[in-house]
């Protein structure tokens, strides 16, 4: 990539603390793969290589991993084909860049939630960048920019849409000229590197909600069904024979229903062949760690089952299966990015419903969204099923099938 080869948008973003230094800070949202990432990171480095020498900066992102993945990553080699000099550290979670007698030290931080806070206190910086800022906790976030006491420093934000009551819309984007920052809005046409038939392939994987934030990059309520493209279209005959592995996924309850799921994988495709469920309320009565171990015991049969996906409160019930020679795996538990993963995975057929499962089929035409959450999440309600087949795309189908569901597993 070169300067020449960036959009009207990109180069703006990347060149307004030149050209537009009348502002503290410059917010880039919008349309998922529009370029507003890449732009934002080499205007970073660029403004700060420029205006600073022997100065600290904050690189902020929801983990230091996604950060690597974001921003480091594409940065580096983009850099020292500009001449700059790099040198990252994995052991400190530092990178020194180094040019024309000048040298600048970045951090990296992960803010994942609301203890993150306190990993960036004590620290003095010339300015900040937030990749994902949306995904950050609002005390990391204010943090991390009361750190930057430097004459001079600045703030730079890229994010995807949420919901319009999420605290960095009301906050930034509604009071960006209040904050004095410099707002853009990027489409999926200001990446000059994304083709048309990509581009179609992004508009595929999306709808509802999530379309309208990723596609189109609005902020906008959720409501409705959560997965409102699941149709019978989505329920196949599982194949008879030809896996190449199986796992179990489990929502465990007591007094709640508990919901098991049997995976198998053939061809690249994960088919979810049989089920067990069972409602306390309904039956009348509870079951115990041992009996749904026995039921878990049951749904397996005689196959070799890889590893049981399981709710990480479910201690007890982890320990009864470890005691039966089960390598039990705890969930991966973000709830709107397992749901991310699960769609992207169902709508490029990567994860199969077969039609044994009955109660699952049944909870993907009653689960919705809660419109009366202050932010995005699903009702508590008809969701066992749901959750169970949630733990399996996000812990083990989606590190298994790369490429989009990858992407959006940090989510």
């Amino acid at each position: 990539m070169t300067i020449g080869t960036l959009s009207a948008k990109q180069k703006r973003a990347v060149s307004w603390w030149r050209d537009e230094p009348q502002y503290d800070a410059v917010i880039c949202d919008g349309a998922v793969r529009s370029g507003k990432t890449v732009a934002m990171g080499l205007s970073f480095f660029l403004w700060a290589m420029s205006a600073f020498s022997g100065e600290s900066f904050a690189l902020c992102g929801k983990t230091v991993k996604a950060l690597r993945r974001n921003v480091t990553a594409p940065m580096i080699p983009l850099l020292q084909g500009m001449g700059f000099r790099c040198a990252e550290r994995l052991s400190s979670d530092t990178l020194t860049v180094e040019a024309g007698g000048r040298r600048n030290t970045f951090y990296l931080f992960g803010g994942k939630d609301e203890g993150s806070a306190a990993l960036i206190q004590g620290s003095t910086f010339a300015g900040a960048l937030f990749d994902e800022a949306a995904l950050q906790p609002r005390s990391f976030v204010e943090q991390a920019c009361a750190r930057c006491s430097v004459e001079g420093s600045r703030f730079f934000f890229s994010c995807n849409p949420e919901s319009p009551g999420h605290w960095f819309y009301r906050e930034w984007i509604c009071r960006a000229a209040e904050k004095n920052a410099l707002y853009l809005h990027f489409t999926m046409e200001d990446n000059p590197s994304l083709s048309k038939s990509v581009r179609k392939r992004y508009e595929r994987m999306y709808s509802g909600a999530f379309y309208r934030r990723f596609v189109l990059g609005e902020w906008i309520t959720a409501e409705g069904l959560v997965y409102d493209f699941f149709s019978e279209d989505y329920v196949q005959t599982a194949p008879e024979e030809g896996f190449e592995r199986w796992y179990i996924s489990c929502d465990y309850g007591t007094a709640n229903p508990a919901s098991f799921g049997l995976w198998g994988l053939r061809g690249g495709v994960w088919y979810r062949v049989k089920e067990y469920y069972f409602d306390s309320r309904e039956e009348g009565y509870q079951k115990t760690d041992e009996e749904y171990a026995d039921e878990l015991e049951r749904l397996a049969g005689e196959r070799e089952i890889s590893g049981v996906v399981v709710d990480p409160s479910a201690a007890s019930f982890m320990e009864a299966l470890r005691r039966r020679g089960y390598a039990p795996i705890r969930a991966k538990n973000d709830v709107l990015s397992g749901i991310r993963v699960t769609a992207d995975l169902l709508k490029s057929r990567r994860l199969v419903i077969c039609g044994a499962c009955t109660d699952a089929i049944r909870e993907f035409s009653l689960y919705i969204w809660d419109d009366r959450a202050a932010g995005d999440a699903p009702k508590k309600e008809n969701d066992h099923a749901m959750d169970d087949i949630r733990y399996f795309a996000a812990t083990v189908a989606a590190e298994d099938a790369g490429g989009f569901a990858v992407t959006f597993a940090e989510r």
